[in-house]
Parts: structure tokens; sequence; C-alpha cells
């Protein structure tokens, strides 16, 4: 079985980060931990310059802006990561901790760690899928000039050169060796932005596909717990299912505090490229190569928010069972004071636990209302031209 967390790890390592923070070295960051946040603050300055040399041309600035956006949320999720790094490392240890310790006696095993089995492999997958769906959007952007080059080259036909992303430079950056330059900077650039989406994004959807596991691992433990017996081994299983419950809240609380940040922005941001990208979708019908360009762009982009959305439903839903796994289980066969303990769980468990940043909160509800905007957009737009 493949370790958890291993993708977002790797990725995390290829950017200069180590889960050994016990030492006074690791624990401090230093510039090769920093440096990937200047570098893709650095991108905004020839983004933005784009924007300003062709603010007359409202297609050519709807297509920079989209991806002045992603960078913009990209430097979110970097900060986020480096403020709470140790938040993160902790979570990654107390995840993989569980897993080992929700191994129950072989007669038990295949039911208490079969949760949390089928949870690391769907994590694995997803996580792979996003990277994967990442990496095929920044190799699509690269390859289109190269692939025009290729061709006009072959028809013998003159082409333009331009670079993988719109990026106006203050020197000559369409002829050698500054376009070579720039389009070298423009891969180093998508490379790190590439890395940690899929290390953020992919560590918040494995956290709440794991933390789901736990809840109905919980879940299971209390519906099959036997309460008619003594006094001392009563308190010792309440014990046990109080501490596990309050653990997956605990678990949960520092899960939306490292990532609201992340979360909001990511509303916030996406709401905006959705307009953005929309425009560009609907005015370059005629053109096969732009469109898929902008198709695949905002798949991607609303892949994003759909990771954030389904973690915090997931999360949501689940954390909500324990009342009901309380209700079906055999409760009445324990003592009075050990009833008014489940009592107490069942109060605790009917507060949903939300992913919340602000006003947004993470929801498949809000992913439909957002999808809906998109599509209202769409008509809106062509209803205009």
């Amino acid at each position: 079985m493949a370790r958890h967390f291993q993708l977002q790890e790797n990725c995390l390592r290829a950017m200069g980060h180590s889960d050994n923070v016990e030492s006074t070295e690791n624990r401090a960051l230093g510039l090769k931990h920093i440096s990937s946040l200047l570098f893709v603050i650095s991108a905004q300055y020839p983004l933005i310059s784009y924007v300003f040399y062709n603010r007359n041309d409202m297609e050519k600035v709807t297509a920079c802006l989209s991806v002045v956006l992603t960078n913009m949320l990209t430097v979110i999720k970097i900060t986020t990561f480096l403020v709470e790094r140790l938040e993160f490392w902790k979570m990654i240890r107390v995840f993989r901790k569980m897993h080992e310790k929700c191994k129950y006696p072989p007669s038990n095993q295949s039911k208490g760690s079969h949760f949390v089995d089928e949870a690391n492999k769907l994590a694995s997958f997803l996580g792979r899928a996003y990277c994967l769906s990442c990496g095929l959007t920044g190799l699509y952007f690269m390859l289109g000039p190269i692939v025009k080059i290729v061709s006009n080259g072959w028809r013998g036909t003159t082409y333009a050169r331009e670079l993988p992303m719109p990026m106006k430079f203050p020197f000559n950056d369409l002829e050698s060796p500054g376009y070579e330059i720039c389009f070298l900077y423009t891969v180093l650039v998508t490379v790190v932005v590439v890395a940690y989406a899929s290390a953020v994004d992919g560590l918040f959807i494995s956290f709440a596909i794991n933390l789901r596991a736990h809840f109905q691992t919980l879940h299971w433990k209390i519906t099959n717990e036997e309460f008619g017996l003594s006094e001392k081994e009563s308190h010792a299983k309440l014990k046990s299912i109080v501490d596990y419950h309050v653990l997956l809240l605990s678990l949960a609380r520092r899960l939306r505090s490292i990532y609201t940040p992340t979360v909001f922005g990511q509303f916030v941001i996406t709401s905006l490229q959705v307009g953005v990208i929309i425009y560009q979708l609907v005015t370059n019908m005629d053109s096969v190569m732009d469109l898929l360009l902008y198709a695949s762009f905002f798949g991607s982009i609303m892949l994003q928010l759909f990771i954030y959305c389904y973690g915090g439903e997931i999360i949501k839903a689940e954390s909500l069972q324990t009342d009901i796994a309380v209700r079906l289980s055999p409760w009445d066969l324990a003592s009075p004071q050990f009833r008014r303990s489940l009592s107490l769980v069942i109060l605790q468990s009917q507060r949903e636990v939300l992913i919340r940043a602000g006003f947004f909160i993470a929801s498949l509800a809000n992913f439909v209302g957002i999808c809906r905007t998109a599509l209202s957009l769409i008509t809106l737009i062509k209803s205009i031209e």
C-alpha cells in the first residue's frame, strides 16, 4: 500500500521542504523555503506589464488576467504553507500514526482498518489525477508556441514568436537570446505553480478523505461496541470513544484553521476567473486551439475549487453521522451513567463541522452555485454579442 501523502510530500521535497522539523535549522525559514515564493511573485511584473501594454485590446487583457489570478492564488497557497508548514507536517504525521493505531486485533482488523485503507487509496488516486491535470494544463501552455514554430517551419511560413504565457518583459523578449531566457523562466515558474498546487490542494483533499474515514471508523466502533459489560470495561470503552471523537473534531478545526486563507482566496479568485475565462471561451469559438486551451484551463480551476468544496462537504456530512451511530448502538444495554455520557456525545455531534473562510463555506452547494453563474455568464455574453 502506498504511503500516506507520498505524492504531496515528494512535491514539497522538490521545493526544498523537509518533514524533519524537530531541529532548529528546519524550524526556521531559510532562503530555499522562500525562494519559490519570491520566484512566483516575480512573475506578476511581466504579467501585469502585458495587461498595461495591451490595455486597449480586451481579448488580450482577459487572456492575461486569468493567468494573473492563477499566479495570485498560488502566492496565497505558498504563503499559507510557509506560515503553517509546521502544522502541515504535524497533521501528516498524526494521520499516519492514526492509521497505524486504528488497526484492530486480527479478528477485527479487516473491519477497523478498512475505511482508512480505502480512503488512502482514494486520496492517492485523486492526488495523482489532480497533479496530472495541473501538469497537462501547464504542458499545454508550454507546448503551444513550440508546436506553432515547428508547424510553420515545416510549411515554410513566417511565424511571429510568442511566449507560453502572456508576458511583457522590459527588454526584447521575442529575439534571441531574450526569447529563450524568458521561455525558460516561464517554464520554471509553471513547474513551481504545479508543484505547490499539487501539494497544498492535494493535502487538503487527502486530509479530508482520511478524516471522513476516521469518522466512519468511529461510527463502526460505536455501533459494534458491547455496552452491557462491567463498569470498568464500559468506562474504558467510553473513554476510548470520547477521546477518538474529540481528536477528530480537533483535527477538523485545525484543518479549517490552516486552510482559511487558501479557501477564501480560492473562492474569491475562482469567481473572478470564471468571468474572465468564460469571456475567452465565448469569444474564441472559431479557434479550435484557443478553445481547447481555455476549456482545459477552465476545467483546471473548477477542479481546484471542487477539491475544497467536496472536502468540506464530506467532513460536514460525516461529522453529523456520529449522532446517528450512537442512536443505532446498543445504548439501551448500558448503565444510566453511561447513557448520560453518550447523550453528551450526541449533543457534541449535532453541530456540523464546516470548512469556513469568512462568509464562504466549502460545500457542494456553493460549487454548484458558481457553476450556475458560469452558465448564466455564457448566456449573457452571447446575448450581448
